[in-house]
């Protein structure tokens, strides 16, 4: 539920030093879930509130939320974004499509990407290309390596049935990108568990992997406690899985993801006041809140026509008195006035200890690797006691990772 009044204090303070080893755990091998359960809501789940953490199982999660709570869920749908190709010589060359330079969904038989190429040395020049069977018929792949663009490259694919959307072409010649962590290849039964079941829009090259535990049987039991589900798509960037290595978390560089919302959906949430906001993932809570600061720069004249993009230390350094609801509501507007359904642009949000929420109330997430970007989030939300929770997981045999257990977390104090 949306506050009703201005926050006492609204400045963000970032720490003079995040120091990243305190947000380190041991982490044996053996506790990362290598595979999903079978049934996907019977993962525990563990419920950190009033500061302390219980045990459950995922298929009660209905009954620890309040009713009339609103769920946000990411809508991303995974990519098959690895491309395997083979050079006349018999290496292998590994193409990971990250991002399209001109959006999905594109036909023509050519399409430009920004991808991470594996064993780059191995391909200094020259086109690559596979032959690949699909339901139209045998199309011929290719790949031409461009310009770098940071630690990934700029690669043009090509290929011989122009009707044929890229997209398509990835589902029959790509593999799953399962998490480096994992350590494994993936195997058929991946292409739906590292999937959810509400999953719509092609973009992601990870899971919102909180939501990989939701079940209709789950849904239905939430909509029985008059609970409400809405839906805004982040595509989920590799960027998720890279460390923190600067022993001040201020020094990492926090990658861009693209985020789509409706204006319906901006609507719903301004009329929300029954329960909670529950944001189902991290990246559900990214948008969520890169959406105020949107607002934000709307409300003060600092949003360039067409372009929405909220940078990394942005909300640390905003001192204004701008509530959830005028933020919302200028988003609103400014969509209503332009005719814009949709707004999309992209994010670099940094959420660590020191972040004020202005939009989330309660969280849904798995357990995450040390010293990562995602346990600082989780960190500025849940307090110190992210340590006790984890402490928790780790003497009661949860899994981590991403096919592990699950969260609930609420914030030990109300941001209201």
């Amino acid at each position: 539920m949306l506050p009703q009044k201005p926050m006492a204090h609204t400045a963000n303070m970032l720490p003079e030093f995040l120091n990243i080893q305190e947000y380190d755990y041991p982490l044996p091998d053996d506790r990362i879930a290598r595979f999903p359960l079978e049934e996907r809501d019977a993962t525990k789940l563990l419920v950190f509130k009033d500061g302390k953490p219980a045990a459950s199982m995922f298929s009660r999660i209905d009954s620890h939320l309040p009713e009339g709570s609103m769920l946000v869920f990411n809508d991303t749908r995974v990519i098959r974004a690895r491309l395997s190709f083979r050079k006349t010589t018999g290496s292998r060359v590994e193409v990971f499509c990250l991002q399209p330079l001109g959006g999905y969904g594109q036909k023509g038989g050519k399409t430009t990407w920004k991808c991470l190429i594996g064993n780059a040395k191995r391909w200094k020049s020259g086109i690559l290309e596979m032959h690949i069977e699909t339901s139209s018929g045998t199309v011929t792949l290719t790949a031409e390596k461009g310009l770098a663009i940071e630690d990934a490259f700029e690669i043009t694919f090509g290929w011989d049935k122009p009707e044929i959307p890229f997209e398509q072409i990835l589902e029959f010649a790509g593999k799953v990108p399962l998490p480096p962590y994992l350590k494994r290849e993936p195997v058929e039964s991946d292409a739906n568990r590292y999937q959810t079941i509400y999953a719509k829009f092609n973009g992601s090259v990870a899971a919102p992997t909180a939501g990989l535990h939701f079940t209709p049987a789950v849904l239905n039991k939430l909509e029985a406690r008059h609970c409400s589900f809405e839906y805004l798509t982040l595509h989920v960037g590799a960027g998720t899985f890279k460390p923190v290595s600067a022993s001040d978390a201020r020094a990492h560089v926090m990658h861009e993801e693209e985020i789509i919302i409706a204006r319906n959906f901006i609507r719903r949430l301004l009329q929300h006041n029954s329960g909670p906001v529950v944001t189902v993932g991290t990246t559900s809570m990214r948008s969520l809140e890169s959406l105020y600061w949107l607002g934000v720069r709307i409300i003060t004249g600092k949003l360039p026509e067409g372009h929405f993009f909220i940078e990394q230390w942005e909300p640390y350094n905003d001192e204004l008195n701008i509530t959830t609801r005028e933020a919302l509501e200028a988003v609103y507007n400014h969509m209503a006035v332009r005719q814009m359904d949709t707004i999309r642009g992209f994010t670099r949000i940094m959420i660590a200890p020191g972040y004020r929420f202005r939009i989330c109330d309660a969280l849904v997430t798995n357990f995450h690797q040390p010293q990562s970007t995602l346990l600082l989030l989780v960190a500025a939300f849940a307090g110190r006691g992210w340590r006790d929770a984890y402490n928790f997981a780790l003497q009661n045999n949860y899994r981590f990772l991403s096919y592990g257990d699950s969260c609930l977390f609420f914030p030990e104090k109300s941001r209201k």
